[in-house]
């Protein structure tokens, strides 16, 4: 193993047998490389997989890349490397998660061994190397670049970097969680580990994970320069002494937010600031050792199902019908939820304009679109060249202008449904034929206001929640009649404004608001039987919701979830009975947040809960009691058809509400605990 292995001891030690044969087998052609070694000596790597829009590390991928390195390690020519990418918008996914979901244990052990054993010879390659970032950087494909001299990326919108696998259940384990902390610091690098996020270009350049962001077409320029130089030479980070007392924090950091219930997170905390210190070879050990354990957890089994489930559905096309490609549309309302809609829609590059009835709706309309955007520079989510296009596209008018050239229409009225009925009728003199006519509502029947309107089949609903730039969820509510067309451009669309579609039928209260209602009004039962506030909410928490329902309710508008609540008593009176405890609190002027009274009372930025008592239920009794009613009602939606399977309902709930995606959903759970029949 010498040639792989060499001054490895801890990787020497004991490898499973199966890397020699992979290692020292007989190399094939490369498929998903080119190696190019130009005149001045600088040897050229681009990952290329063919017939593939993305870039992936698997077994045959990893032995090809260690098989080019082992030819440029003997190559006389070879004064330089250069690692980049032939895809527009990828550089390297990352690891084939497809493919170590369906490998048994020690397979996955053994993928974790090759990777880190051909990212180590890379790492020891006596050679200037620098790896040009263009497009998405994630998990194993970021890890990779960590054993370069350099890492420098396009300013490209598609260049997102990151390591991601805590958001699997795992952790990064072919080199990530040990060389990152020696590069940017232990404190960053828990940061940047156990929140799973992407930074664009920039923000990855002021983290240190980058040294230079220039544009994709000077990337070879600066690549070659670089090459040509002096070496940087490692620095040691002073806080990485200190490792112990910031993975203290770190850990009760995890914990209040978590409530320990993610493993992999915890684990992270461990193995990056242990694996700071002393040689590689001891952080790569404690890699191996904590994915071998996470991955015996069924939780990173369901967390790497749902992102199966998300990418399907981002990406799944609508059978029988054609898209039609949108670049233009209007939003009718100025309000929070218009407003935030009309922001999301120009980020994602769709000129928009938004209407309402008065000039001084709209300014403020604009005004909190201005403020999203000014937020969003602020956290460095995009640039200000980014931030200034999104406000270019938005264009807004309080007169009623021809509209026949828009062929979407996206309706974010007050939820009344003669006012909505009365905005689309006004609507159908205004536009074509072939206009889609949308709507935002969260709960009022699709059926009746389409059946108001000429051409029912050309209305959809297209339900966003709040806050809009933050909810990654859109339901596309259909009906009988629609259009194939339609559904199809309305799903692409969703799409191409990053967000994920899932499918339902008309129905009251849809999909997540008719699951999530039991849950909330027995909730208010609870506290009405004198369960308090509190209690309620921190039973839910300790299962894993990222708010309880008393503080949701208190979020969503007591006013709101009141008139939710009598929509879905009236359609289902046998299972949603009328309570009158919100009404009440709505008559009195209980709000919730925006009133600074509900559940909860509310004083300069702080909650302040009503006073406890003895003799409580255990928090137990009351995760049973309320988790039972979500998977229930999910079930009941599942067999009426609301939705086309149980994976989009998990989905769903998961990006809907927060249902805890390490359960995997309310059906998930309900088939894993066998709280009900499944």
């Amino acid at each position: 193993m010498k040639t792989l292995f060499h001054n490895c001891p801890s990787i020497i030690h004991d490898p499973p047998h199966v890397l020699e044969d992979i290692i020292h087998g007989h190399p094939v052609p490369p498929k998903h490389f080119r190696l190019d070694i130009d005149h001045d000596g600088v040897a050229w790597i681009t990952f290329d997989t063919p017939k593939s829009s993305a870039n992936v590390w698997n077994e045959e991928t990893l032995r090809e890349f260690n098989h080019l390195l082992e030819v440029i390690e003997h190559d006389t020519r070879v004064k330089a490397l250069v690692l980049r990418s032939a895809k527009e918008r990828i550089f390297v996914a990352g690891a084939d998660i497809k493919a170590i979901r369906s490998m048994q244990p020690v397979r996955v052990n053994e993928l974790i061994w090759l990777g880190q054993a051909v990212f180590d010879r890379l790492a020891r390659l006596n050679k200037p190397k620098v790896a040009a970032i263009h497009g998405a950087c994630m998990g194993g494909g970021f890890e990779v670049t960590l054993a370069c001299d350099w890492r420098i990326a396009s300013d490209h919108e598609s260049t997102k970097i990151g390591l991601p696998e805590t958001q699997l259940g795992i952790l990064p384990a072919w080199g990530g969680s040990t060389r990152l902390p020696r590069i940017i610091g232990v404190r960053k690098a828990l940061d940047l580990i156990t929140s799973g996020k992407l930074l664009n270009a920039s923000a990855a350049k002021r983290a240190g994970l980058i040294s230079h962001v220039v544009a994709a077409e000077r990337l070879e320029v600066l690549a070659r320069r670089l090459v040509q130089g002096r070496r940087p030479e490692p620095i040691y980070r002073f806080e990485n002494l200190f490792s112990a007392i910031i993975g203290r924090m770190a850990k009760r950091k995890v914990l209040e937010k978590t409530r320990g219930l993610y493993p992999s997170i915890l684990k992270a905390v461990e193995v990056v600031t242990h694996a700071v210190h002393g040689e590689i070879e001891k952080g790569l050990l404690l890699e191996r050792n904590a994915v071998a354990e996470l991955i015996e957890n069924r939780d990173s089994a369901r967390l790497i199902d749902l992102f199966f489930k998300r990418e399907e559905a981002s990406k799944r096309a609508v059978t029988g019908g054609t898209a039609l490609p949108l670049t233009d549309a209007t939003v009718i309302g100025a309000g929070v939820m218009g407003a935030g809609i009309a922001h999301t829609l120009a980020s994602r590059g769709v000129r928009v304009l938004m209407t309402d009835v008065s000039n001084d709706s709209l300014a403020r309309g604009l005004e909190r679109i201005h403020g999203l955007v000014s937020d969003a520079t602020r956290r460095r989510l995009v640039t200000q060249v980014q931030g200034r296009d999104t406000l270019d596209r938005i264009s807004t008018t309080h007169v009623k202008v021809p509209l026949s050239r828009h062929h979407l229409i996206i309706e974010a009225a007050t939820e009344n449904m003669e006012l909505k009925k009365k905005i689309f009728g006004d609507l159908a003199a205004r536009v074509s034929d072939d206009t889609i006519l949308a709507t935002n509502t969260s709960a009022l029947s699709i059926a009746e206001l389409a059946h108001s309107v000429p051409h029912p089949e050309r209305v959809i609903g297209l339900h966003f929640f709040n806050p809009v730039h933050r909810m990654p969820l859109v339901e596309i509510i259909t009906l009988p009649e629609t259009s194939a067309d339609v559904l199809a451009t309305a799903v692409s669309f969703v799409q191409k404004i990053g967000k994920t579609p899932v499918v339902v039928k008309d129905s009251p209260g849809f999909l997540v608001n008719r699951i999530l209602v039991p849950y909330l009004m027995e909730a208010v039962r609870l506290n009405q039987s004198g369960v308090p506030v509190k209690d309620i909410d921190d039973a839910m928490l300790e299962f894993g919701m990222p708010m309880g329902p008393m503080r949701l309710l208190d979020e969503i508008g007591l006013d709101v979830a009141a008139h939710v609540a009598r929509t879905l008593a009236t359609a289902f009176p046998d299972r949603f009975p009328n309570s009158d405890a919100l009404d009440k609190m709505v008559s009195a002027g209980q709000l919730g947040k925006k009133s600074g009274q509900g559940f909860y009372r509310y004083e300069k930025g702080k909650e302040i809960a009503p006073a406890r008592h003895a003799d409580l239920p255990k928090h137990e009794s009351i995760q049973t009691r309320l988790a039972l009613l979500i998977s229930q009602e999910a079930m009941r939606c599942l067999k009426e058809g609301i939705a086309r399977n149980a994976d989009d309902i998990d989905l769903a709930m998961v990006l809907g509400t927060g249902y805890p995606p390490f359960r995997g959903g309310p059906i998930t759970f309900a088939r894993d605990t066998g709280i009900i029949d499944y």
